[in-house]
Order: structure tokens, then sequence, then C-alpha cells
């Protein structure tokens, strides 16, 4: 069995807290401090993860430290995000970034790439929105690393 881990979950899922794709980076940004995530999984890459941090007001380099040093359950990393300063938790900032991860489309090529990888082709999947392309790659890299 792999020694890393490939992100299980969907950028789709929101803790209390409401925000999308929030439980995901926490979940990554865990691993990538243990040394467990994944090759080819960034700790907070330039999407959703960057889109995230910047939309709530927090600091990427911030976010690591604390993760890296406290190893915090999600409940308790919904908390410390609650008591930093000048975070962005407002309904209204939540929508609009839940609004744009929900609309964001990879490029004609990433989704053609996904495909590949998974034995797909654009007539036999409806899949077009990052989200639920994002999953169908990871179920495929899981398979990859973990179940053959």
């Amino acid at each position: 069995m792999s020694t890393t881990y490939v992100p299980t979950i969907s950028s789709g899922i929101a803790g209390p807290l409401g925000v999308l794709h929030l439980p995901r980076l926490w979940q990554k940004v865990s691993l990538e401090a243990q040394g467990k995530l994944a090759p080819g999984y960034p700790g907070i890459g330039k999407g959703y993860d960057s889109m995230v941090l910047s939309a709530l007001g927090l600091d990427p380099e911030t976010v690591k430290s604390y993760i890296r040093e406290n190893k915090p359950s999600y409940p308790q990393f919904e908390s410390w995000i609650r008591q930093q300063p000048n975070v962005t938790l407002d309904a209204g900032t939540i929508q609009k970034l839940n609004d744009s991860i929900k609309g964001y489309q990879h490029d004609d090529e990433t989704r053609s790439g996904i495909f590949k990888n998974c034995g797909y082709t654009d007539q036999e999947c409806n899949y077009r929105d990052a989200i639920n392309l994002n999953n169908l790659d990871d179920w495929h890299e899981f398979h990859q690393s973990v179940l053959k």
C-alpha cells in the first residue's frame, strides 16, 4: 500500500462554514505537512486553493504553518479560521466564492487529458465542470496508487 495519499475530499464539499473546497484544502495541506500527499498534488495550488484563501483573506504560508505545527482536525481548522484577524466570512463573500468554484470549467486540453487518462471520450462522459472532472481524476489516481 502507498505511503502517500490521493486527496479524497471533493472540491464540491463544504464544511460548517459553508465554504466549498475548504475541507479538501485542509486535507491536502495536512497530508503535505506529514509528507503523505501523493505526487502531482500541491498542498496549496494556484486554482481552487488560492481562490479560497484569497476570498477569505488568509495567507497561504500562515495556513501551512498552522496546520504543520498543530495538526488540527477539520473542526479545529475552521475554528482557527474564525479567529484570524481580517478574515472574511460573510454570506455574500462565501456565496460569490462558491458560485465561482461551481462555475469553473477546465480548458479543453485539461478536460481531454482527464478523459484520456480515465478511458473516456467527450461523447461518453458529460462532465464539463472542474469539480466533477477533478473528482473523476482523483478516483482514477486513487485506483492507480492504492487499489491496483
